[in-house]
């Protein structure tokens, strides 16, 4: 499959690409085959593939709808490229989270469920009606105790009222219930509970009103408005409502005063009683369900229904996708919410891989995150089924096995940010390797064990573990040392740390979860480097700091210190534009003529960390951007939004604001998400002087160079799911390697350098 068409119909052409950090990048890709995107973290990857090629394509298929249809989407500007020919509609299957939606499972997100309902529709004994009777989505197949969610919550009624207050003296404890407050006029007004009485005086029945009162109307201040009993009010908004709490306050008071345990009246299987009551070969849905799906799909291979087979068949393909993408550790009835970033992508792609369509172009962003390299192997297969199926596939990748099996191959950098955006490689993976660039010396290298390994000090002990799959397990984690924790997807690594270690007080961690802030937060705000620009700039100017904050007295008046502005259409998209009166910059003209060494703020805040660092003469910033630096950030721009990094970039943040906080150990998730292998080199060093600084650093990882490179590893598994679960291995990773488990037995290849 490695021929290119020779025909330019059969080539996307990008002429002049010059999106964020790209410089006029010309790029010819051709279609119907694999294509690799390599370069270090920050070299114009995303950029190209994500920022130029889909976002121009989502563009055009957006703009054949209709205006009222238009209306409900998102306003896409056309990215900033000359030419961008040939494309084909663009599906991308990244790594977002599927959402915390509690009506979501990983048996509706893949169609797997749909066909089971069919079956039990047509084949069960007795039968609850059509496959609609078993959907815990809709009234007729939903539990009607708890209407389909599976759970019901107990909110402990003292965390939430002062019994020895009256109402009046603000008896609820609920934010946004102070007396007075439009919640509690709506609440007072409609449930007419007694203002005046403590509410352990409250006869019965006023309380279970003021409480459990279901939704109706009253009218206030001459306004119809909605109302309906406390309790009703905080399962409806929050516990039942299917959407994440933005608000962390409030998040944090619901998981205070609310439980939630599995319904009395099905069981958690969320469906009705007939639903519950139909059974093949003596199982019902929810039992299907609620297996792993190695299991259910031994379970299919025992039925012997004639007539079902085409439907049988489907659902057997689905199945065998996920196990062959390595996540059949998991169960159909698995809330799709609580999936990590790499499992949601791979449930994503086995929705694709089931799908009529053809010349597609499928983009992938790192699809190897989360995966062990046993592992890779299969998803490898995936990506060429989908080129066989006639698809066009662009791979954002890092991974020497992945990129391996490209078609082509195009290579961008040669550095991050400002020294990045160039294509410095385009053509075979051969040519690759030949080639001087960074990706071409770096694609066979190998780390070496260490010579010597720290000893390790008291350890960090964990006994009798059971969360999910773990089988009570004891094991000690040397202190002062770099540690690994290994194992295949679904072996129960990040389980074992997070649930015991993680919850420990002094415990950082490290993750790739969004960083909560709104759309003016950057990494200036996020660190707290901006005070000490600020107050720099007020010294040398003889003016107050809050000038140059772009959320205070420095602000915009017109786009209040955004830098865009949103105008809202009624029967068309709305539309985002830099705002006229600051073109972006975010402050008024009279802040903009402040300088300090030449730069006024809004050139300070466009600087990268590395030019910043170089830059800036503020000592109490230093220390900061220096940390930034090292762990690999220095082209990210101080003003750049934090909504526009990726998970990678999120952790690496997050490990930087960390460093030097003396928290003695640190749990890092994966941090080599994101990392080319010259910058996971950078990372090594940086995790060697955090032990040598006297932190115990433990990371959850696949990457076999920080396998090598750690002092102490514990292997997990043998398999995923409950087939994992034991720790396999306690040792050095020169021992493991010789141990024959599976993460051994890669580790000996890659260290041989096979």
């Amino acid at each position: 499959m490695s021929q290119h068409p020779a025909d330019s119909h059969d080539m996307i052409h990008v002429r002049k690409a010059r999106e964020n950090n790209l410089r006029g990048v010309d790029a010819d890709i051709p279609k119907r085959r694999i294509t690799a995107f390599t370069g270090v973290s920050g070299s114009g990857k995303s950029s190209l593939v994500f920022g130029t090629i889909a976002a121009e394509s989502q563009r055009l298929i957006n703009e054949t709808y209709t205006a009222f249809v238009q209306s409900f989407m998102p306003s896409m500007p056309r990215p900033d490229v000359e030419v961008l020919d040939n494309l084909s509609a663009a599906i991308v299957v990244d790594q977002e989270r599927m959402g915390a939606n509690s009506r979501s499972t990983v048996g509706t997100a893949t169609d797997a469920y749909s066909l089971l309902r069919v079956l039990y529709s047509r084949y069960s004994s007795p039968t609850a009606g059509g496959a609609g009777a078993y959907s815990f989505n809709l009234g007729e197949g939903a539990c009607s105790a708890c209407e389909g969610f599976g759970t019901e919550a107990s909110i402990d009624l003292d965390e939430l009222l002062d019994w020895d207050k009256t109402l009046n003296e603000g008896a609820i404890k609920a934010p946004n219930f102070a007396p007075d407050a439009w919640l509690w006029q709506t609440l007072t007004a409609g449930t007419e509970p007694d203002l005046d009485l403590k509410l352990k005086e409250m006869p019965q029945e006023m309380l279970d009103r003021m409480l459990y009162a279901p939704l109706g109307k009253v009218k206030l201040n001459g306004a119809n408005m909605s109302y309906s009993g406390l309790i009703t009010r905080i399962k409806t908004s929050y516990i039942h409502s299917g959407k994440e709490i933005k608000q962390a306050h409030i998040r944090d008071w619901i998981a205070r005063i609310s439980t939630t345990a599995p319904c009395t009246v099905c069981a958690g299987s969320r469906l009705s009683e007939k639903a519950r009551a139909s059974k093949i070969a003596g199982l019902g849905i929810a039992q299907l369900t609620a297996m792993q799906v190695t299991d259910l799909v031994e379970f299919l291979d025992t039925l012997d229904i004639v007539d079902a087979a085409p439907l049988l068949g489907n659902l057997r393909t689905i199945l065998a996708s996920l196990v062959q993408i390595g996540l059949g550790y998991l169960s159909l009835d698995r809330p799709a919410g609580t999936i990590s970033g790499g499992e949601a992508q791979r449930v994503k792609m086995i929705r694709h891989l089931g799908s009529a369509l053809s010349d597609v172009t499928y983009v992938f962003d790192e699809p190897t995150v989360g995966l062990h390299p046993h592992d890779i192997q299969r998803m490898n297969h995936l990506l060429e089924d989908l080129r066989d199926k006639g698809n066009t596939v662009l791979v954002v990748e890092h991974k020497p096995e992945v990129i391996k099996i490209a078609d082509h191959v195009i290579d961008l950098g040669p550095g991050a940010g400002i020294h990045g955006g160039t294509v410095t490689y385009a053509g075979d993976l051969q040519g690759l390797l030949a080639s001087d660039t960074v990706t071409g010396r770096h694609f066979s290298a190998r780390v070496p064990f260490k010579s010597a390994v720290r000893p390790g000090k008291e350890p960090l002990q964990i006994r009798g573990a059971n969360t999910h799959n773990l089988k009570n397990v004891d094991v000690d984690i040397p202190r002062g040392v770099v540690c690994a924790i290994t194992g295949v997807a679904g072996s129960g690594k990040s389980t074992l740390i997070h649930s015991t270690i993680s919850k420990r007080e002094d415990v950082a961690v490290v993750d790739q979860s969004a960083i909560r802030g709104s759309r003016r937060s950057n990494p200036a705000t996020y660190t707290s480097i901006l005070d000490p620009i600020r107050a720099a700039f007020a010294k040398a100017n003889g003016v107050k700091p809050a000038l140059f904050s772009a959320n205070s007295e420095g602000a915009c008046p017109n786009c209040n210190g955004v830098g865009f502005t949103y105008t809202d259409l009624a029967t068309m998209a709305g539309v985002q534009m830099r705002c006229e009166l600051c073109e972006g910059k975010r402050y008024t003209a009279q802040v903009l003529e402040y300088r300090l060494d030449g730069l006024n703020i809004a050139e300070v805040l466009d600087l990268s960390i590395e030019e910043a660092f170089e830059q800036l003469n503020i000592p109490k910033a230093k220390t900061t951007l220096e940390r930034l630096n090292q762990v690999g950030l220095g082209y990210i721009k101080l003003g750049q939004p934090l909504n526009t990094l990726s998970g990678g970039e999120r952790q690496r943040l997050k490990l930087a604001i960390n460093l030097g906080k003396g928290h003695g150990t640190y749990v890092l998730d994966e941090p080599t998400t994101g990392l080319h292998m010259a910058d996971v080199d950078r990372l090594l060093g940086l995790l060697d002087e955090m032990v040598d600084e006297g932190n115990t650093v433990i990371v959850i990882e696949h990457h076999l160079a920080v396998v090598a490179h750690a002092d102490w590893v514990i292997d997990l598994g043998p398999g995923a799911g409950h087939d994992g679960g034991t720790i396999v291995f306690e040792g050095t990773p020169e021992q493991l390697a010789t141990s024959g488990t599976l993460t051994g037995q890669h580790l000996a290849e890659y260290t041989v350098g096979k």
